[in-house]
């Protein structure tokens, strides 16, 4: 039985097509899958009742089912969701003043290995498929109104003060442009004015460093960019960030340059995880002022959120604080992310589910005959 929701609006108009309907019954029911939420054929009124009917033997609409569902002290909310085979992954939910931002996966674990991400170290198992993926905005959506309708301190009118979910990150476990299709397949639903209709402002992809993915997303679907960069020099990041080897930051910032071209946004956002005593000296962001100087950018320091036998500290604040310094000095905004969610385990860095596949890593995406010398 196929999945609707693994079709962006040009996929589920050919598969309609294929069947002897007209593209506008595809949009019908794109609208009611992604704008309404519905996954009962039955419910959809304005689709012919044959339609319906026939949909019903050859098709579903279904988002991963949440295992669990944990809420933080300070309002984010973390799921942890059943994509099959013994594999969850997570989603996190973050609350702020005027914006709700969804950070969603893209693979059951990851193939990176970045020394200091709880994902990496759980391994990798499989990619997510396109339906998996905008499903977790599909179930985050439908879940989060239900607790919206339910709760009792609303303000009057708050229920339609615009969008619970107004900002994606393709920021949780895995690397999108790893499972580069499936992602972008997810990322048209939520541009699409038929499904979610967000800004490409407002929808951020996160890579460690893939080159030529980042030059078929600005060719294909150009969104807002996130580098998660953690290194000011190649040595460090050959360690720190393994696809280094094969894309060194020579290269990475050559493609940040080129993707601003067609990019949403005028500058690139670099994270940068503070750990003490590896990357927070000022020697390091002396280096970082010189490797970024003809890149247009903002760096984002992520306080590490520790995980068991890391191998890592946080740094302290005040190096921090001092980091940040010399970068704003220097005319580049720099902000330093407010740590949410560490107490049900959903803060940057910390995402890690259940992956029981555990063998296929880094060695698989960086071979050694293929890193640099």
């Amino acid at each position: 039985m196929v999945n609707l929701l693994d079709f962006d609006v040009d996929g589920l108009v050919a598969w309609f097509a294929e069947r002897g309907e007209k593209p506008f019954r595809a949009r019908q029911v794109m609208r009611w899958m992604h704008r309404e939420g519905c996954d009962d054929f039955e419910r959809m009124t304005d689709v012919a009742k044959s339609l319906r009917a026939k949909l019903a033997l050859d098709a579903c609409i279904r988002a991963p089912e949440p295992l669990r569902d944990s809420l933080s002290a300070d309002g984010t909310r973390k799921w942890l969701l059943d994509v099959g085979n013994g594999n969850a992954v997570e989603t996190v939910f973050i609350p702020e003043t005027g914006r709700g931002t969804l950070c969603v996966s893209s693979q059951a674990g990851c193939a990176l290995d970045c020394a200091f991400c709880s994902t990496g170290k759980q391994g990798f198992n499989r990619n997510l498929t396109a339906g998996e993926i905008i499903g977790q905005l599909w179930l985050a959506n439908r879940l989060l109104g239900a607790a919206r309708e339910a709760s009792p301190d609303l303000e009057a009118g708050e229920k339609d003060n615009g969008r619970i979910i107004s900002n994606v990150v393709m920021m949780g476990m895995g690397e999108p442009l790893a499972n580069f299709d499936n992602v972008v397949t997810a990322l048209r639903l939520m541009l699409d004015d038929h499904a979610y209709g967000l800004s490409r402002r407002r929808v951020t992809v996160s890579t460690s460093g893939i080159v030529p993915a980042m030059d078929r997303l600005r060719d294909e679907c150009p969104v807002a960019l996130a580098v998660s960069l953690h290194a000011s020099n190649d040595a460090l990041r050959d360690r720190l960030v393994p696809i280094n080897q094969k894309y060194p930051l020579a290269e990475l910032m050559a493609a940040c340059r080129r993707y601003l071209e067609r990019a949403p946004r005028d500058f690139v956002t670099f994270e940068y995880v503070m750990l003490d005593g590896v990357n927070d000296q000022d020697v390091h962001a002396r280096e970082l002022l010189a490797l970024v100087r003809d890149v247009p950018c903002k760096f984002n320091l992520i306080p590490f959120n520790p995980f068991p036998n890391s191998g890592f500290r946080r740094s302290p604040a005040e190096r921090i604080r001092r980091f940040a310094g010399i970068l704003i000095d220097a005319g580049i905004v720099t902000t330093t992310r407010k740590t949410r969610g560490d107490d049900v385990d959903a803060a940057c860095g910390q995402l890690a589910g259940q992956v029981q596949d555990k063998t296929r890593r880094t060695v698989r995406i960086v071979k050694p005959m293929e890193a640099r010398p």
